[in-house]
């Protein structure tokens, strides 16, 4: 886990978007798979439940929904590719965004301990 004292928020922000893209990746591999039932992460509460308790497995686990499809299919697969296609991709744009933030502000604490 990231150290909350120097990354705050957007350490556990980090950990908590690369789950969900775990999750999302699982879902579209299994668009063909017979009953499998998709699942995603109310990244707001996600985070939250990390920030106050620190641990961001268990705020994840506590925050996992099936989702629920728009048109259920035949075979009880419930995953929609266009609707996972797209929240994986908005995770994605989240995630290198916090990762550029992350290494600005790694690169910062460098220059400062170099004395530059």
């Amino acid at each position: 886990m990231a150290d909350n004292a120097l990354f705050g928020i957007h350490g556990a922000a980090l950990e908590v978007r690369a789950q969900r893209m775990g999750m999302l990746a699982s879902n579209i591999a299994n668009a063909s798979t017979p009953g499998f039932k998709a699942k995603d992460v109310n990244f707001r509460a996600a985070l939250a439940g990390a920030e106050r308790g620190g641990n961001v497995d268990g705020a994840i686990d506590r925050n996992t929904l099936y989702r629920l499809p728009l048109q259920p299919s035949m075979d009880g697969n419930t995953v929609e590719l266009a609707t996972e296609q797209t929240a994986f991709a908005e995770n994605a744009v989240a995630y290198q965004t916090t990762l550029a933030f992350l290494n600005g502000r790694i690169s910062t604490i460098t220059r400062a301990l170099k004395g530059e």
